[in-house]
């Protein structure tokens, strides 16, 4: 059976999280390993992530880096470097995995091409309810959405519509790299490193899921959409600081133009278990 690693990115906001992790705790298809791949939060993550560690029936993996400002690439590559799973899943810590997540990943790998998926938005005042109350909305059926959806709560309603049997139809865009983002995105390992993971010169937030996109599609892995299929359900959070996003839009111009197929600084930095040993090490120290 095809091994699967699930990458879940967090920073300081372990309120979320948890909201995650209980939604893969109850995933349909347990056969899979999850890291918490963290840019540099402080012990409340560790700390919850240790209380999962002990319920999970899986591997949990924390991945940590010191705190330096916005770097989702490079921990990010050093999850990718952390595992040697056949098939890998990226998603943030905001986003929570309906039941059937994994199970329907599963489904629709196929070699040569790498998954996107869709996310249903959350209202700020939806997610505040949905995190005070723990609401198990990782476990709603489309019944249970339709109050949530008449009250203004949720954003738009198709990602709620499931239509795993679209065969053809979803290969109609093999070249699309627009709307392709990390928060729900898979493909398989060799893939990634082929193209070296992400290109770690995007700093702050936005893009480096856009220049990924792109070097896969120029490596040959096409575009398959997992849309009505594998949602995410997008908690509200506060908008990320853009302060170097004309400085990334004008490097994905560039890699747009370009030919090259792997990241200058990606996943071959990292030497597995050496590297993450000596994170964890630092992740202790600032503990």
């Amino acid at each position: 059976m095809m091994r699967i690693a699930v990458i879940v990115t967090t920073y300081n906001r372990p309120d979320a999280l948890a909201a995650v992790l209980e939604g893969f705790l109850n995933q349909s298809d347990q056969n899979f390993e999850l890291l918490i791949a963290d840019d540099g939060s402080t012990f409340g993550t560790a700390d919850l992530i240790k209380h999962y560690q002990v319920r999970a029936p899986f591997s949990v993996k924390h991945i940590w880096q010191e705190d330096e400002g916005f770097r989702a690439a490079a921990i990010r590559n050093r999850a990718i470097a952390a595992t040697t799973a056949d098939y890998i899943v990226l998603i943030d810590g905001d986003c929570v995995p309906p039941a059937d997540f994994v199970a329907s990943q599963r489904t629709l790998a196929e070699p040569g091409w790498f998954l996107a998926g869709n996310r249903l938005m959350l209202t700020r005042e939806f997610t505040r309810q949905v995190l005070q109350d723990k609401l198990p909305i990782h476990l709603w059926r489309l019944r249970d959405w339709l109050p949530v959806l008449r009250r203004g709560y949720i954003e738009r309603w198709l990602p709620l519509i499931r239509l795993m049997h679209l065969g053809p139809l979803r290969k109609l865009t093999p070249q699309r790299w627009k709307g392709a983002k990390t928060c729900n995105l898979s493909a398989y390992r060799k893939d990634l490193l082929t193209v070296n993971g992400l290109d770690e010169s995007y700093t702050g937030w936005g893009l480096e899921d856009s220049d990924l996109v792109i070097r896969l599609l120029r490596a040959g892995i096409r575009h398959k959409s997992a849309r009505f299929s594998v949602p995410v359900l997008h908690l509200w959070h506060k908008e990320n600081d853009r302060s170097n996003l004309l400085q990334n839009q004008q490097r994905l111009e560039v890699a747009l133009a370009a030919t090259h197929i792997r990241a200058e600084r990606g996943v071959d930095q990292y030497s597995g278990s050496e590297d993450m040993s000596r994170t964890a090490a630092k992740q202790r120290q600032a503990s």
